[in-house]
């Protein structure tokens, strides 16, 4: 070789060969997911579900996993902080919560359940949107679609916060509480926005126990004269509250649906979103 020359690979060229095989590899359809990082967000994911920690031995039974792979990736975890131990229970460490709090809470869920709003705005010919839950008794509506009717509900949904009482979502998830937890989240006196809005809290505590047996909430009038909601549970794999998904518009044209059917493609829109959202 002349002096000064030097290859491609000490230069940090890709030579004919590399790129030939680069070439040739992108052509051929490849599962390029690393497994070991998917299974440890499944750890986190769960994780996040038992706040005061978890064995390793409990960790790996709930995701299905065997024991010695919960505990290698477990032990990475702890190494980075984002997981922590103490008397042998698993919890979120504090890599979690500072990653938590420089992230956008919504940043790609919109994109992954936008399509499926559109689907049923265009079934219903109406408004639908989605809420997710942020707490016990809180949520962020984030996401909506529009019908192509001219006519819709006066508001637009996404970013605005709505009294619990006065909401379909606030409704349906204050009934995921008990009546002394809900009665705690409510304000000491129920705010009028309408003549129907429920003001009196043992009205509201029995629309509450009806909204549990029936598995799903409306909002009648009661926030804006002339609005109509109903609301549907977004539930992940254990039963837990993710958000609610909802049918929205003006009252004499969904008051003309039947319940029971709109309800039935709602938790059918539900159950897609909790499906993008795993």
């Amino acid at each position: 070789m002349a002096a000064g020359r030097s290859t491609a690979a000490e230069e940090g060229t890709p030579s004919e060969e590399t790129v030939g095989d680069e070439d040739q590899a992108s052509a051929e359809p490849l599962d390029l997911t690393n497994k070991s990082v998917v299974k440890a967000t499944v750890l986190l994911s769960e994780l996040g579900r038992h706040r005061q920690g978890i064995t390793v031995t409990e960790l790996a039974h709930a995701v299905g996993m065997t024991r010695p792979t919960a505990f290698r990736l477990l032990l990475s975890l702890e190494q980075t902080g984002f997981v922590v131990r103490e008397d042998n229970r698993y919890m979120l460490g504090w890599q979690m919560a500072r990653l938590g709090r420089l992230a956008d809470p919504y940043a790609g869920v919109v994109p992954r359940i936008q399509p499926i709003l559109n689907e049923y705005a265009a079934k219903f010919n109406e408004t639908t949107s989605f809420a997710m839950v942020t707490g016990a008794a809180s949520y962020d509506v984030i996401a909506e679609a529009s019908s192509s009717r001219f006519l819709n509900a006066s508001y637009m949904y996404v970013g605005k916060s709505y009294p619990l009482h006065a909401s379909a979502t606030g409704k349906l998830i204050l009934a995921e509480l008990s009546d002394e937890e809900a009665g705690a989240a409510l304000p000491a006196r129920l705010e009028s926005f309408t003549p129907s809005t429920i003001t009196r809290r043992d009205a509201f505590f029995k629309e509450l126990q009806k909204i549990r047996e029936q598995g799903f909430s409306t909002l009648d009038n009661e926030l804006e004269v002339g609005l109509f909601v109903v609301a549907c549970p977004v539930r992940d794999s254990a039963g837990a509250l993710l958000g609610v998904v909802t049918i929205n518009g003006p009252t004499e044209r969904l008051k003309q649906l039947d319940i029971q059917d709109a309800v039935a493609k709602l938790n059918r829109a539900g159950e897609a979103i909790a499906k993008a959202l795993a």
